[in-house]
């Protein structure tokens, strides 16, 4: 499972259009620093993995007796509970889907992919809310790629609404699939699954009457981070929000240790020039209110948080530097770009009592509930 899933585009009328598995930063990167294959999202439910699918069935999140007061302010949305209000009409029936490794393109039924997806994105053994949130969050994000593809081909599909990779779970598994991973669990895996998407099979997120571009993540560092902090184009919907509670997630914590000669070949591979002095190579410029590094200065060079994050495979732009030695260690909080659902957090809350039209209402504020009214009724 991965610590992303990836988007985006722009809420202005020149939309970027973005596959499911290419934008993670904003603007260009340094010389050797490539936008890594990350799609789906993460599901973080026991020991930290860096692959991609979901993870077996796990115990998820623990009800404390207190949780960090670290993001009491910058909260940006109260638990709520929308009713479904709305409705969105669409011809879309199904989605054509782009095999990443076959090529080929794949017709998948609107209400199979809600399941589908919801298989790859996150353990089984969820919260049943935190699932559902789920499957709205991909299907949403799902209609809103299809229809910016239809207003804006992008001739790499060839004909595709988006590309997938189901045979290694990203974005999406079939049942056969899911039989293979989940093994002698499958039974149960999948009921359960099944049963979510059942309950939100036609449930989508809209701002403005158009689907949400729904972005997830696995864990926050306390404080879900605001969209223009990692791709550059404010969204409405995806602000800061408090999610202090993943604190409790496993693998909310991690480090990662390079050497000064790994280090100096990954930073001069980038295409940086370094001063003498190691303690000098790496600075952090500015953090976002949310506590994730937004600028930092890589010798003469200067970078967003993310790209050093993903050129340094960190779980998170959420990171410290810490002195030890020779060595460069750095400490890590949260699992993901840290936008919209956090899928922990989520499974904390369902946990709690919440709803997953309450959870959804938390982590994508001003975005509104709708049901699929179909009106044409072709793929």
């Amino acid at each position: 499972m991965k610590g992303d899933f990836v988007l985006l585009g722009t809420v202005a009328a020149a939309m970027l259009a973005i596959p499911a598995a290419a934008m993670l930063w904003a603007g260009q990167p340094l010389v050797g620093v490539a936008a890594p294959p990350e799609s789906g999202v993460s599901q973080v439910a026991g020991a930290p993995s860096s692959g991609t699918g979901t993870q077996k069935p796990s115990t998820g999140l623990s009800t404390p007796d207190s949780v960090s007061s670290r993001s009491q302010a910058q909260s940006g949305s109260q638990v709520g509970a929308p009713e479904v209000k709305a409705a969105y009409k669409t011809d879309i029936t199904a989605f054509k889907i782009k095999d990443e490794t076959t090529g080929d393109i794949n017709v998948v039924p609107v209400e199979e992919y809600v399941l589908y997806a919801m298989a790859s994105e996150m353990p089984a053994d969820f919260h049943m809310e935190a699932l559902k949130a789920q499957g709205v969050a991909a299907l949403s994000y799902a209609m809103y790629r299809t229809e910016l593809q239809r207003s804006s081909p992008d001739p790499a599909l060839g004909g595709a609404d988006f590309s997938a990779d189901p045979q290694n779970r990203k974005v999406y598994m079939t049942e056969e699939g899911a039989r293979e991973f989940y093994g002698d669990q499958f039974e149960y895996s999948w009921a359960r699954l099944t049963e979510a998407a059942q309950a939100v099979r036609d449930l989508v997120l809209v701002y403005e009457d158009q689907p949400i571009a729904a972005a997830y993540h696995a864990i926050s560092s306390g404080l879900t981070e605001a969209s223009e902090n990692i791709w550059g184009s404010p969204l409405p919907y995806l602000t800061t929000s408090d999610s202090q509670w993943d604190i409790l997630a496993p693998g909310y914590k991690s480090t990662a240790t390079y050497t000064k000669e790994e280090m100096r070949a990954l930073l001069t591979g980038a295409g940086a020039t370094l001063p003498h002095e190691a303690a000098r190579w790496i600075t952090v410029l500015e953090r976002s209110p949310a506590g994730y590094v937004t600028k930092v200065q890589v010798g003469d060079q200067e970078m967003t948080g993310s790209q050093l994050r993903f050129l340094l495979d960190l779980r998170s732009s959420d990171f410290e530097m810490i002195p030890s030695g020779d060595n460069f260690v750095f400490e890590v909080k949260g699992y993901g770009h840290g936008a919209g659902l956090s899928q922990n957090g989520a499974d904390y809350l369902g946990r709690q009592g919440k709803t997953f039209q309450q959870i959804l209402a938390h982590y994508y504020a001003g975005a509104t509930l709708a049901r699929l009214e179909n009106v044409g009724g072709a793929p």
